[in-house]
């Protein structure tokens, strides 16, 4: 078996932190269920809210049964591990970390609760963004840096006399 490398360890450091973090801030919006009901201003463009997505991204896909999304979601989070295991570059193992850490986040709750627990919501005007929450913003996260900073090392590679 091969030895953990410094990228993989990162990458499970990084999914752990990332999961703890989305289900503690999941646990203290249910907690304070009865003052989000309504939705609670913080600032302009932004409030707290509790609602529970029963389906994926905005809500598609809602009308699935959380067995077959807990088990396509379980899939991808085996394959991330096997990503972030083989890779040896940093940056990529925090985009796999963040990624994995967030999907773990949003299986437990739908294990859970049958649904994912959403609680930020950010608007313009009467036009509100779906609401979510922070296993969704590390998935985001993660996604950007791996499409993003693999590129800056390739143009810094070339650009080298």
């Amino acid at each position: 078996m091969k030895r953990p490398t410094y990228a993989s360890t990162l990458a499970g450091c990084i999914a752990v932190a990332a999961f703890v973090t989305d289900q503690a801030t999941k646990a203290l919006a249910s907690a304070n269920a009865e003052a989000l009901a309504g939705g609670l201003g913080v600032f302009p463009g932004f409030n707290l809210v509790l609602h529970r997505n029963s389906g994926v991204s905005f809500g598609m896909l809602s009308d699935v049964s959380p067995f077959i999304l807990v088990s396509l979601a379980l899939l991808i989070a085996a394959w991330l591990v096997v990503l972030a295991i083989r890779t040896e570059r940093s940056s990529d193992a925090v985009g796999y970390g963040l990624i994995l850490g967030g999907a773990l986040g949003n299986i437990a709750d739908r294990v859970r609760f049958g649904g994912v627990t959403d609680f930020l919501d950010f608007y313009i005007g009467e036009t509100h963004w779906p609401a979510f929450n922070l296993a969704d913003t590390a998935i985001l996260c993660g996604v950007v840096v791996l499409l993003f900073l693999p590129r800056r090392h390739v143009r810094r590679k070339n650009a080298a006399p």
